[in-house]
């Protein structure tokens, strides 16, 4: 073991790009994103043009983000009960077909207020639908040592786009026409649709029906509520977003009023957020090194709160243009660690899922706190404005802390495959239940509270896998003999938990058997409910765990 230097070293930062498929689909999705930053400069000149009002160009970009927050939840549940592969196909050609349908009418002359508004919402909600499942495939696409270099490099994809986007959308409209804006977003999508029609997907290693999409979606609730880990990632994501979203928000304001500047210093000030974020995914694989996920967030959730301060009071256009590019550190620092976080704490059957409730998370931060500090510059001014959110930033970032990711990264997610198949007396329909696991303990008295400390991890371990009830109970009779037992839906939801648990889950179940005593391994039975479709005994006693 103390001959391996390298395992020491982390994978640098353009490793992922040695992996094919990710090198096809990152370029894929960034002239995708590319193409929809064309969009919504061509969709805001269009509604400017054919209304004047500020009010109908606000709901251009509210008809683009409000998808998210409305759509993800249902998208990730459908990325993890469907074909990833398939599913992703399928949102790229409708947004292919939208936005042709946008290029059309714009060459036509026939794009009203209306029709744009709609059309970009059915935009938004394909990306929405899309956003889930592309980013549980990262995870699928590089080897676990590349997954934080991977999601740092699609982060870099997103504010590459952002910075070369708006000003090639602008070009292209006002040269060509808003139509070959719509036009070139469309084709953009194919590219993802060629990239990932190519792609050999491993084949799902579940013998089992999948989810029905009622279930799945409680599932999915069900394992969020009970995943400690991820929820300090919903917790911390929430707490950075909604404030740091005041730069974002209040940035064209202060150019326009406070600088008295146009849209070529805009644009610049957000070329150089996005030079920050390519400068801070060259930094992190180093940053990482000497720092957790939690001192990183908070390092980066700090220097964030410096930026909006800078942002605030200083009036010189050279000296915005670092703080620009703090300012892109911090965020990358901060969304890298949060989705790493996210992808390592889940175990692959539930992990669209967990990160649809990130993107909610994310989406609706940034919306809610996009209109608060519009209201409160309004009400006052933006120096107000910024200096009040970097405050609440440093206050929020030193509450989270009580949140930790930890070693999110390092957890064994991966299916242990440890539980013996249940044994049956004769077959039965699975959908039939509830089945009632009891599990029987014999602990030695000076080791009982360690067993029900551990005990209590355990459970949430079977809450998150399906249980629907938990509990232990001790014999009044004997002490030191426990009765653990869990409640699951139906046999089908408790063969799910067979391919479920976890390596993780392992360890934890290794350690209570060495606090069990006697030479028999603890005791399980199997109790199942409804009516049989053959009249026969259906107990049985083996060892689950």
């Amino acid at each position: 073991m103390g001959n391996q230097p390298s395992a020491a070293l982390p994978p640098g930062p353009w490793a992922p790009f040695s992996q094919p498929t990710f090198r096809a689909l990152w370029l894929a999705i960034l002239v995708g994103n590319i193409g929809t930053w064309m969009h919504d400069v061509a969709a805001a000149w269009v509604m400017a043009e054919r209304t004047g009002s500020a009010l109908w160009v606000a709901a251009v970009q509210s008809a683009t983000t409000l998808p998210v927050v409305l759509l993800a939840l249902l998208a990730g549940t459908l990325a993890d009960t469907v074909d990833r592969r398939k599913y992703l196909i399928a949102a790229q050609l409708w947004m292919f077909g939208i936005a042709t349908l946008l290029a059309l009418l714009a060459q036509a002359d026939r794009l009203e207020p209306w029709s744009l508004l709609a059309l970009t919402f059915a935009l938004g909600a394909g990306a929405a639908m899309a956003m889930p499942a592309q980013a549980a495939a990262t995870s699928e696409l590089v080897p676990r040592e590349m997954l934080a270099p991977a999601v740092a490099l699609n982060s870099v994809s997103m504010n590459i786009a952002r910075s070369v986007g708006p000003a090639l959308g602008g070009l292209v409209v006002a040269q060509f026409g808003a139509s070959w804006a719509f036009a070139i977003n469309a084709l953009s999508f194919l590219g993802v649709v060629v990239v990932l029609w190519r792609w050999k997907r491993a084949p799902s290693p579940s013998l089992l029906p999948p989810e029905r999409f009622g279930s799945a979606l409680r599932a999915g609730l069900r394992y969020a509520s009970h995943a400690n880990v991820f929820q300090s990632v919903l917790v911390k994501s929430a707490s950075f977003f909604v404030f740091a979203s005041a730069l974002p928000a209040l940035l064209p304001i202060v150019v326009r009023k406070d600088l008295a500047a146009g849209s070529g210093t805009y644009g610049s000030l957000l070329g150089c957020i996005g030079v920050g974020a390519v400068l801070g995914a060259l930094l992190l694989p180093k940053l990482r090194m000497r720092m957790d996920h939690d001192r990183l967030v908070l390092a980066a959730s700090l220097l964030c709160a410096l930026s909006l301060l800078g942002l605030a009071w200083i009036r010189q256009r050279e000296l915005l243009f670092p703080v620009m590019l703090l300012n892109g550190l911090a965020w990358i620092s901060v969304l890298s660690s949060l989705q790493i976080a996210a992808q390592t704490s889940v175990p692959p059957w539930v992990r669209a899922r967990a990160l649809s409730l990130y993107i909610v998370v994310f989406a609706s931060g940034m919306a809610a706190g996009s209109l608060l500090w519009g209201a409160v510059a309004q009400r006052w001014d933006t120096a107000f404005a910024l200096t009040l959110a970097a405050i609440a930033t440093l206050l929020a970032s030193g509450w989270a802390l009580r949140f930790r990711l930890g070693a999110a990264d390092a957890l064994d997610i991966t299916p242990s495959a440890h539980w013996p198949e249940p044994l049956l007396s004769i077959p039965h329909d699975q959908d039939r239940g509830p089945v009632l696991v009891t599990v029987e303990y014999r602990i030695a008295l000076e080791d009982r509270v360690a067993f029900l400390e551990r005990m209590q991890w355990l459970g949430r371990s079977r809450r998150r896998d399906g249980a629907v009830q938990w509990g232990v109970m001790e014999d009044t009779a004997a002490p030191g003999i426990y009765l653990e037992y869990f409640l699951v839906a139906s046999w089908l939801e408790h063969l799910r938990q067979h391919e479920r648990v976890t390596g993780e889950e392992r360890r934890l179940q290794d350690v209570l058997r060495r606090l069990h005593i006697g030479d028999a391994p603890p005791q399980v039975r199997h109790f199942i409910g409804g009516a049989p479709a053959i009249h026969a005994p259906l107990s049985g006693t083996h060892s689950d765990i």
